[in-house]
């Protein structure tokens, strides 16, 4: 598995499988795994390497040659014991990035003390991100991608209609970048500033969270 990332997903519940299937499908080397042989069947028509294998055992993850992954993602949440003893082998065996779904703020905690480098609790993100959304009027969607810094998609307001972004002038007005302007379900990355907005837009941008009250 040379060249690009690779990945290994531990775990083939809802969330593993989603993970496994988008990386797939994005064309990166991935080796999933679930100690269910039912779950391990009813993924391997859509991601080409599955394996029935339990990964608290240090020889399964040494036959995974599992120190050759760039990026293991955890997904048995409700497993901590699992969780735990999976994350702590693969650091311990060379991974440089582990990253695993939690299910509480606790398990976060303790996952992220034996080596997780990254820790996701997906309820707790997913309330903060409808919140935001809810309360940032005029946003189609908000995600954070850092501490300071946010994506935003944002329907083409009626001020706006019929104008360019040159005339617009969005960047010094708002202090937020146009990185994509999607029309139709497609995104164009080559935005024309010339080009005339319309209401049937949407435009993607990225900004400092701090400023984005000036765009409600």
């Amino acid at each position: 598995m040379a060249g690009s990332k690779t990945y290994a997903v531990f775990g083939l519940g809802r969330y593993g499988t989603a993970v496994a299937k988008e990386l797939v499908n994005n064309g990166a080397e991935v080796i999933a795994v679930d100690i269910d042989e039912e779950r391990v069947n009813e993924a391997a028509a859509e991601i080409p390497y599955c394996k029935c294998a339990d990964v608290t055992d240090p020889e399964v993850l040494k036959q995974l040659d599992i120190s050759n992954i760039d990026v293991v993602i955890i997904s048995m949440a409700t497993n901590l014991e699992s969780s735990v003893m999976a994350a702590m082998l693969c650091k311990e065996m060379g991974v440089k990035t582990v990253i695993s779904k939690c299910s509480s703020e606790m398990n976060c905690k303790i996952l992220s003390k034996v080596g997780a480098d990254k820790v996701i609790f997906p309820e707790r993100e997913s309330g903060i991100r409808l919140a935001k959304n809810l309360v940032s009027s005029g946003f189609v969607d908000i995600l954070d991608i850092t501490n300071n810094v946010s994506m935003v998609e944002l329907e083409v307001r009626p001020e706006w209609e019929n104008k360019s972004l040159l005339e617009l002038n969005l960047r010094k007005k708002y202090s937020i970048n146009i990185v994509s302007i999607i029309e139709n379900g497609n995104a164009d990355v080559n935005v024309d500033p010339e080009m005339p907005l319309k209401k049937s837009m949407r435009l993607i941008v990225i900004a400092d969270t701090s400023k984005l009250r000036k765009l409600k």
